[in-house]
């Protein structure tokens, strides 16, 4: 279907047919999704213990370890500290490494991650939000599905254990089951925030019974949770994906927030906070993203209500100065909540240690001492301060026991970061790359060891992204 001819009475249609057939035409609709007949099962949890690894905790009463263990068993993390006793659990060697909590990804369109080779960064007509706003239109279930798993496959390989799927194409119900089905499937720990689709009327509210749907089908979850991406406030870039009024918004908002859904919205162009705040529809179940126009007043009005600012360092930094700056220093010295994202990788890949790079940069260029920002608190603002943002720091963020065993471990005798012996964190800033994660660990679960795949088949990804860009290519008629 051409989804660039969908008007309000279409949608409701389909969404009526589709509720119409019942539990048969979801399966039929998760059938085309492809998921199940791709899946590997997922490794036995089992236990182990991570012998003589530096332990990077992320948890000031754990501490950290110049050469310490990590003992996990079931999936939870049992101990953390110096010579663990553990009878009858298999070794890792950590040696040569650091151990520490996966990264967590606070904001990732994962649905555009098929997009990469239909874009051009210097082309203004081919760039990032033509392109997606006119190829998001054609995405079958199908497309979406191949387009998430290959993106998680990324994650997995930077060291993400936890990704934030800000999924705004969801043009059916059987889309959203398949964005779900490839996260499960990845066996990765995440949530999905349920959006509209491209070219979505501004006047057409959220699909709230397909929204109430997932919940009752796909929730709880030991490892997704539900959320709801909201269309954008006011003009500027958001008219390419949607810009509501705040009546729309109240409706939109009040749906999620009648199902327990927390809210997360771009603020990209001109900053609606005040609007939102007069209008008190703020909360600390609402996550903005894209701190570049905030004022001292409205940073303290975030602070006060509890909301959160994820921050795209790499991406934000591509945009024009009017677009505003990085206030990654402004955030912190005003108390507010801070976490980390990739945002896309359609232009560009995914790479935690750079965006903490570059935004240790632009800090220090912008702002400098006045703020300090040090090595560790970036390495906290990509785990645990991301977990506290997704509402998971109970489970995962740091090397906790008790939480889930979310880790990764960094070579560094790999010829970029040796010799290894001083600062781990500074050694993590300066140096690293996602091709020094040795292993990659989701609730207990080795989902990459010795830098490969433990049940994902990447060839098989390779192979059904390059057929999805393709089809997408024809589809869309874009040259």
């Amino acid at each position: 279907m051409d989804f660039r001819k969908v008007d309000r009475r279409t949608v409701l249609k389909i969404t009526a047919a589709l509720a119409a057939a019942g539990p048969a035409g979801r399966l039929f609709a998760q059938g085309a999704a492809g998921a199940s007949r791709y899946a590997k099962p997922l490794p036995a949890r089992g236990e182990f213990v991570v012998r003589g690894a530096t332990v990077l905790s992320m948890d000031a009463n754990v501490g950290d370890f110049e050469r310490g263990d990590v003992h996990v068993r079931d999936g939870a993390i049992v101990a953390v500290g110096q010579s663990l006793a553990a009878v009858g659990a298999a070794a890792i060697d950590g040696r040569g490494m650091i151990c520490m909590p996966g990264f967590i990804d606070t904001h990732w369109h994962l649905w555009t991650t098929v997009c990469r080779p239909l874009i051009r960064i210097d082309d203004p007509k081919r760039s990032y939000f033509p392109a997606t706003v006119a190829l998001g239109r054609h995405f079958t279930a199908e497309d979406s599905y191949r387009s998430v798993r290959l993106g998680l496959a990324e994650a997995l390989y930077a060291g993400a254990t936890t990704v934030h799927n800000w999924s705004h194409n969801v043009p059916t119900p059987a889309h959203a089951d398949a964005e779900l089905r490839a996260m499960r499937d990845a066996g990765i720990r995440g949530r999905y925030s349920y959006g509209q689709f491209q070219g979505m009327p501004d006047d057409l509210p959220m699909n709230y019974d397909d929204v109430g749907r997932i919940k009752r089908e796909w929730m709880p979850n030991d490892l997704l949770t539900l959320g709801m991406s909201s269309r954008n406030i006011g003009p500027g870039i958001a008219a390419l994906r949607g810009s509501i009024t705040l009546d729309m918004v109240r409706k939109d908002w009040g749906g999620a927030r009648a199902l327990g859904l927390p809210v997360t919205l771009h603020t990209s162009g001109p900053s609606p906070i005040r609007l939102l705040d007069e209008a008190k529809l703020l909360g600390p179940d609402v996550q903005l993203v894209h701190a570049l126009l905030t004022t001292a007043e409205e940073r303290q009005i975030l602070r006060e209500r509890g909301v959160s600012y994820s921050v795209a360092p790499i991406g934000e930094s591509r945009r024009p100065a009017s677009a505003g700056e990085i206030q990654l220093g402004e955030l912190l010295e005003s108390g507010v909540k801070v976490s980390l994202s990739i945002d896309t990788t359609a232009t560009y890949d995914c790479n935690y240690f750079e965006a903490m790079r570059l935004l240790y940069n632009l800090h220090q260029h912008r702002i400098g001492p006045r703020v300090p920002v040090t090595a560790k608190r970036l390495a906290h603002l990509a785990t645990i301060d991301g977990a506290v943002d997704l509402g998971v720091a109970d489970r995962t963020g740091s090397l906790t026991p008790g939480k889930r065993a979310d880790l990764i471990l960094v070579r560094t005798g790999d010829v970029n970061m040796a010799p290894a012996g001083g600062d781990p964190y500074e050694a993590l800033l300066s140096f690293a790359q996602p091709r020094n994660i040795d292993t990659v660990v989701v609730d207990g679960r080795i989902l990459r060891r010795a830098g490969e795949f433990t049940a994902l088949d990447y060839t098989e990804v390779l192979k059904e992204a390059t057929e999805t860009a393709a089809a997408l290519r024809a589809r869309a008629n874009w040259t």
